[in-house]
């Protein structure tokens, strides 16, 4: 419940009278219908069920429906008790109240939250919030494009279920450098690095269009693995790559056979 004035001092230091709360129309036990708030201060608004204390001098701050209901040119539903009903949802109504008081309101991260208090800000005619809204909107908009995200994947079950759902191709590239299966080289560290790289450069190309993900917890070294519609595709183990054996030479032309294989997997 919000709460501005929950009760004013009257004549005498007494609680407020019933003309400061509810027009002269408004009796107890019926319901009116109003042409204002004239000759009230203080205002007990229903909105949605969500009960409110405000003044009338708040909701007339801005050029808006609320202030329209204060002057008359909006008729108002009193209720028997006294309230002003608003046929509106009254999960944003205290965001409202505190704009009009303020001429700011913190505004929550959530976009479809946000989306909320723009239609309740378009509905009482509070152009203020509206601009208010739409900015953070924007910018919400602009920020999340330019944000690329690549899932690090903690358990096979996790891996099964992401590529299960996803609906864009899935790329992942799984990596370990702690183990130990095959000698190291001078080149074993660099190479590795080539590779990840790599994949951080195609994440970043085709940001939007593959999901990239990262695998550290699996056996291999080094090993790309390609899904479309919830199977593999394709699967291009670097290990050579990165420990040569005498047994075991470079099979695949790093940067660029891999950077074809992406663009034709997208293709696909």
């Amino acid at each position: 419940m919000s709460a501005e004035a929950s009760c004013c001092p009257g004549q005498g230091g007494g609680a407020a009278l019933a003309s400061d709360l509810l027009p002269a129309s408004a009796g107890p036990g019926r319901e009116e219908k109003g042409t204002g708030l004239a000759g009230s201060k203080y205002v007990k608004l229903n909105v949605g069920g969500s009960l409110h204390y405000t003044t009338v001098q708040t909701l007339s701050k801005s050029d808006s429906l609320l202030r329209s209901m204060c002057t008359g040119h909006t008729e108002v539903t009193i209720d028997s008790e006294g309230w002003l009903v608003l046929d509106r949802s009254g999960r944003h109504f205290g965001s409202v109240l505190n704009f009009l008081r303020d001429g700011a309101v913190p505004l929550p991260d959530c976009p479809r939250e946000l989306e909320e208090i723009l239609s309740e800000a378009r509905y009482y005619r509070l152009q203020g919030l509206v601009s208010h809204c739409l900015t953070a909107l924007q910018k919400r908009a602009e920020g999340y494009e330019a944000v690329c995200r690549i899932p690090m994947i903690t358990s096979p079950k996790e891996e099964q279920r992401m590529i299960a759902s996803c609906k864009k191709p899935v790329v992942k590239l799984q990596h370990n450098r702690g183990n130990n299966k095959y000698s190291y080289t001078s080149n074993s560290d660099d190479n590795l690095l080539k590779n990840i790289e790599l994949f951080d450069k195609l994440g970043l190309r085709f940001n939007g269009r593959v999901l990239f993900a990262r695998d550290v917890l699996g056996d291999e070294i080094c090993c790309w693995s390609f899904y479309g519609e919830g199977r593999k595709i394709a699967e291009v183990c670097c290990t050579s790559i990165v420990y040569a054996t005498e047994k075991k030479q470079t099979k695949v032309s790093l940067g660029l056979s891999l950077s074809l294989s992406v663009s034709v997997f997208v293709s696909y």
